[in-house]
This record gives C-alpha cells, structure tokens and sequence, in this order.
C-alpha cells in the first residue's frame, strides 16, 4: 500500500508532457518516488513468503497492481 497515493500520482502527471501513456506514469512515479516503489515491492514479497502451502490468495504483482492505480486514477480525472 502506497501512502497518499493519489497526490503522488498527480504530481506524477504534472511532472510529465501533455501526451502520456500509463507506462510513462509508471516509470516516472517510480522514478520521483523510489521508496514507495521500494515498500510496494517489499510489501509484496512479505505477502508471497508468508502464504502458507497449498492455499492460494491472488495477490497481483507490484508492477500490475502501481499500474491499475494509475489507470484508476486517470480515469476519475477523465469522468
């Protein structure tokens, strides 16, 4: 879980060109914001190991999930 994450994604956006895709979003929160990126991955890594055997919780990965939250929030600035 990424603090405050709505912000960070805007100020994501404001800091690029007018013309941007979700990947350029994406590489550049992770560029302006390395520790957060760094915790999301943890985070991530933390839940895998500690799953027990046999049971299943589908978790997506770090990169999925930075994705889907900018997606998310491009298109409430859209609507």
């Amino acid at each position: 879980m990424i603090l405050d994450i709505d912000k960070k994604i805007e100020q994501t956006v404001a800091s690029l060109e007018d013309q941007h895709t979700i990947q350029d979003v994406f590489n550049k929160f992770i560029a302006l914001f390395p520790e957060d990126w760094k915790k999301h991955k943890i985070a991530y890594s933390k839940f895998n190991r500690s799953k027990q055997f046999g049971r299943t919780i589908p978790l997506p990965k770090p990169e999925v999930s930075l994705k889907k939250m900018i997606q998310i929030w491009l298109k409430k600035q859209q609507g």
